[in-house]
């Protein structure tokens, strides 16, 4: 399913809906249309682009900054699939302070690893495995939610986003 960035009237990115989602707000004069996918949304009396990007017309306040939600795949989309010990294709999640030591499940202290280096790892800190980190785990970019919400951030998205470009 095709999806459209919305922003707000300032040109800040505030969510990701279904393509068919902003084209409702569209033609309910809620928001522009700023960019289309070349697609087209048909029904029997109209046809429109498929919206890519749409820009509400009206200010929405945000009330707090948003912050990607923890998950496998956010993990795995921050650390680019790579295991932070080895550089290998990662599989599975690893608390650089284990969580029997009272290491927390936070972005700063959860990594992407392999299943080998995992386990050699075990319950230890890195230090004491004799293993180094690749970079240090911390909290995405702002933004970073949008790479969660679509795997692929599409070409017309990106004038929208400082940190795409």
């Amino acid at each position: 399913m095709r999806s459209a960035l919305v922003l707000n009237a300032t040109y800040e990115p505030l969510s990701v809906v279904p393509a068919r989602r902003a084209a409702c707000l569209v033609l309910a004069d809620k928001a522009d249309l700023v960019a289309d996918d070349g697609h087209q949304l048909h029904s029997a009396r109209l046809v429109l682009p498929s919206p890519s990007v749409v820009r509400l017309r009206y200010v929405v306040r945000v009330p707090f900054v948003r912050r990607t939600a923890m998950s496998r795949r956010a993990l795995f989309t921050r650390d680019d699939y790579r295991c932070q010990y080895c550089g290998s294709h990662a599989d599975s999640l690893d608390h650089v302070v284990p969580r029997s030591r009272g290491g927390q499940h936070t972005w700063e202290n959860v990594a992407a690893a392999c299943r080998p280096c995992n386990l050699r790892k075990r319950d230890r800190t890195p230090a004491e495995a004799g293993m180094r980190l690749a970079r240090p785990p911390r909290a995405p970019k702002d933004h970073s939610w949008i790479t969660v919400a679509v795997q692929e951030v599409p070409d017309q998205w990106k004038p929208y986003l400082a940190w795409a470009s």
